[in-house]
């Protein structure tokens, strides 16, 4: 596949990485993370072979929920650094090739945001209709409490107007009413002014609710911002937290056209993923790969294995669902609303480098966009102690002694210890050692990165034979990918066949050394062990490159 198509649609097989400034690198000393700190570690961002940047939200904030309550959208959180410490960031950025998108959470204001405090100041204020005011409270299902730890109803009275204003999330953010095309207008004007500081697009944050009010024509509004977006940049995107079934998620690429967001992440195949994985057995995420709309055109799926909210299993069955608890969060303390696990994954696996590695191979290779969260590449732990989805929102650990600030750590989740603190997990020692976690995820970007296929490609979910791999094959432009994954902690013995390909064609490993002859009927055979991993390229036997051993790992 030539590389000049994806120019471009850079996206569709782009590598992006989520990152929260306060809790990645702290630059001046003061214990909180900032764009400074960021900016003086691009370069492990870059060896490692990330492509866009994702960066948490980092606008004024009083820091009732990590940031997503917002009281400015044009301005930099004091504590993070300033206008011009972002703008460096993003020249640095720039030079090293990188790009950057940013949190776009604009279904809710801080309480505290200029706009409500006018808005709350009278019943007939100039914003009353900003946000969503009402005489009585609605009636409403307790199942649409988000947080049921904490709320347990989605209005508020508010005294001084004797109204009560809507929340779909905490009580100190109140919903921004996007059916007022003021308010729509004033979300463009956001946009714009990220972009012209040199943001490459967004991650809108929980899209269902920024579209709830709009009657008529709610997914017009995307395709308007969209279409303000494309006027601007035509490569700028919009990557969409959109936790839905397949048949309502595909509505919000665009009704087929692909005009809306850009790229949905996939929470399906992901909670199959680790259902999967618990199982030792991938059939589920084999499902969710066959039942999977193919995306519009213009338009992508992005793959990830958690985020930074709870690692949400509320697609799965009630059974699915604990078994999954049961195998990577027995104790209440590690599961969070009912729905979900406050874990990251490398504590979840017990630490085990094999099936982490395994993990990783599968998130490579699976068609779409992979999105890492921040610290997976060294296998980063979570802390309990902090209150719910926080637990997995701590220090990046750097060298052996912590790394992250050479004063006292004052982020929100302090340090992780224990067996996944800073001297067992850091950046410093694994790039040293070329069987750590880092390497091995370093490896995987360069490949993933040398097989569009896998992101552009046709795929099909093949037989192996043996129900505990999970293999498919990746074809476009006349090449193709296969990948084959043991979830079993036994051997595998694998037969695929391999459709429609030549008389002469070889299987050229593309994780370690080695190539596979293609019997005929496209018939091949091969041996994995437990946790295996081997990604091929179909090639003529005269095609693979004879320095190929120079790429054994």
């Amino acid at each position: 596949m030539r590389l000049t198509y994806t120019g471009d649609l850079w996206w569709k097989n782009a590598v992006v990485y989520c990152l929260d400034v306060e809790t990645y690198k702290d630059g001046n000393g003061d214990g909180i993370g900032d764009f400074r700190g960021l900016t003086q570690q691009i370069d492990h961002l870059d060896r490692l072979g990330v492509t866009c940047i994702w960066l948490m939200p980092f606008f004024p904030t009083p820091g009732r929920d990590d940031g997503y309550d917002i009281t400015d959208y044009y301005s930099v959180d004091p504590r993070l650094g300033t206008l011009g410490d972002f703008v460096e960031f993003m020249r640095t950025a720039r030079d090293r090739g990188i790009r950057v998108i940013a949190d776009l959470v604009v279904n809710h204001t801080s309480d505290e945001h200029p706009w409500f405090k006018e808005s709350r100041s009278s019943r007939d204020s100039a914003k009353r209709d900003w946000y969503v005011w009402r005489d009585e409270p609605e009636p409403f299902d307790p199942k649409a409490v988000v947080f049921p730890d904490e709320e347990d109803s989605l209005w508020e009275l508010d005294e001084g107007t004797g109204q009560y204003y809507y929340h779909s999330f905490y009580r100190f953010q109140p919903d921004l009413n996007t059916a007022n095309p003021e308010v729509r207008d004033e979300i463009a004007r956001i946009l714009g002014f990220w972009m012209e500081l040199g943001l490459s697009g967004f991650r809108v944050d929980a899209v269902p609710f920024l579209i709830e009010g709009i009657d008529g024509g709610p997914h017009e509004f995307l395709a308007d911002l969209r279409a303000f977006m494309n006027r601007r940049d035509g490569t700028s995107i919009l990557l969409g937290e959109v936790n839905l079934p397949y048949p309502e998620l595909t509505e919000y690429f665009g009704d087929g056209n692909g005009d809306e967001v850009t790229m949905c992440f996939d929470f399906v195949a992901m909670q199959r993923f680790h259902l999967s994985m618990a199982r030792k057995n991938p059939k589920a995420l084999a499902e969710a790969l066959r039942e999977r709309p193919k995306a519009p055109d213009d338009a992508q799926w992005a793959m990830f294995m958690r985020n930074h909210d709870e690692l949400t299993l509320d697609k799965l069955t009630e059974a699915e669902k604990h078994e999954v608890f049961d195998a990577f969060g027995p104790d209440k303390d590690m599961q969070l609303f009912d729905r979900g696990l406050r874990r990251r994954v490398p504590p979840m696996l017990g630490g085990d480098l094999s099936r982490l590695k395994l993990a990783y191979s599968v998130l490579f290779s699976l068609p779409g966009t992979p999105v890492l969260f921040y610290g997976e590449e060294i296998g980063l732990g979570e802390n309990l102690e902090a209150k719910g989805r926080m637990a997995v929102r701590v220090p990046m650990q750097w060298a052996p002694s912590g790394g992250f600030s050479r004063g006292e750590v004052r982020t929100p989740v302090p340090p992780v210890t224990g067996e996944f603190g800073p001297r067992h997990v850091n950046v410093e020692e694994q790039r040293r050692d070329p069987d750590s976690l880092l390497h091995w995820v370093t490896m995987l970007i360069e490949r993933y990165r040398e097989c569009p296929e896998l992101a552009w490609g046709d795929y099909d979910v093949l037989d192996a034979g043996d129900e505990a791999v999970l293999a498919h094959r990746a074809d476009a432009e006349g090449g193709t990918v296969v990948a084959v994954h043991n979830f079993a902690d036994r051997e595998a013995e694998v037969e695929l066949v391999l459709e429609g390909l030549g008389d002469r064609c070889v299987l050229v490993d593309l994780l370690v050394d080695g190539t596979l002859d293609v019997g005929p009927g496209g018939r091949v055979g091969f041996t994995m062990g437990p946790y295996g991993c081997r990604w091929f390229r179909v090639a003529e036997p005269d095609e693979f490159p004879e320095d190929a051993s120079a790429k054994g790992h």
